[in-house]
């Protein structure tokens, strides 16, 4: 899972040093962020992760290579992940915003398997970023829409505000969540609001079954190796290079060959067989989230069409 929990310290020596810096690695996902966005954080780990967003901001001009019609407009900084204002392909200017991330950066820790929350109440901030990547406001959300870690990786929160009062104050708009599977080949751009950086490749493929740790997801979107994502860009929005539309959000990674543990999932095929891939990435697909969701921009796990987990 690419979240990040102490790698401040390396980013400050690096920065510090002017030295261009090296890949970070991300440690093992333990200990969620407990920021909710209501007061200054506290606590090491806020502290942690509020360092090294400061620290990636001033990094921002090391990317990776960039797809020139893909940046940064719309996507959004957690504390400890990375997301994206989205909407769906029927919402209104005047709905309320939705932001996309996956669903092991809550603030409120891993949801465990089997588990779906829904409706929950939250306060959680995200930094907006231009096109160029600068943080240009803050928003608030008011409700956690939906969130799992089971069959898929995603959490949606609710803003208190509009897709027109962020277009009117900002000059952003939202991503929108295309309504269809993307196919193998397909090029693609992973934007990370977290560290700024766009990661430029194709769909490899899909995995079945994708396993890591307790967590079992399914028909995975596989990355072509020159997506190497690191810590931080857990919850970036997949965009299909040729629409502009979001069609996964980027969540994990194996790092060290291992089989099926945290930060090292495998591949599960029909009949059961296990494939690992050392230092290839992966993402879930969101379509089928843009069939759950009414006028309004209103969750409707009843809705035809809806396959998403339920409670």
């Amino acid at each position: 899972m690419r979240k990040p929990l102490v790698v401040a310290l390396c980013a400050l020596a690096l920065a510090g040093a002017g030295a261009t810096p090296a890949v970070a690695a991300a440690p093992s996902p333990t200990g969620a962020d407990t920021t909710t966005g209501t007061a200054p954080a506290t606590s090491l780990t806020d502290v942690v992760n509020d360092t090294v967003g400061a620290v990636a901001d001033t990094l921002s001009g090391l990317t990776a290579p960039k797809s020139a019609a893909v940046n940064f407009a719309g996507t959004v900084s957690l504390s400890n992940c990375s997301g994206s204002v989205v909407r769906m392909q029927d919402s209104a200017a005047s709905d309320p915003a939705l932001v996309l991330t996956n669903g092991h950066c809550l603030e409120s820790g891993f949801p465990a398997p089997g588990q779906v929350l829904t409706d929950r109440a939250s306060s959680r901030t995200f930094g907006l970023l231009n096109a160029s990547g600068a943080k240009v406001a803050t928003l608030r959300a008011d409700r956690l829409v939906y969130a799992t870690m089971t069959d898929t990786d995603a959490a949606i929160y609710r803003l208190n505000t509009t897709y027109a009062r962020i277009k009117s104050a900002y000059g952003i708009d939202p991503l929108t969540l295309s309504g269809s599977r993307p196919a193998a080949g397909t090029a693609i751009s992973v934007v990370s609001g977290y560290w700024k950086r766009i990661y430029s490749c194709s769909v490899d493929g899909f995995a079945y079954r994708l396993k890591e740790g307790d967590w079992t997801w399914k028909d995975s979107v596989r990355y072509t190796s020159a997506c190497d994502t690191i810590g931080g860009t857990s919850g970036s929005p997949v965009v299909d290079d040729a629409t502009g539309k979001v069609v996964a959000v980027n969540n994990t990674g194996n790092e060290d060959g291992a089989r099926c543990t945290v930060n090292n999932p495998c591949e599960v095929d029909r009949n059961g067989g296990v494939t690992v891939r050392q230092g290839i990435n992966y993402a879930q697909q969101t379509y089928p989230f843009t069939a759950c969701f009414t006028t309004g921009n209103r969750l409707d796990l009843s809705a035809s069409g809806c396959t998403v987990p339920k409670p």
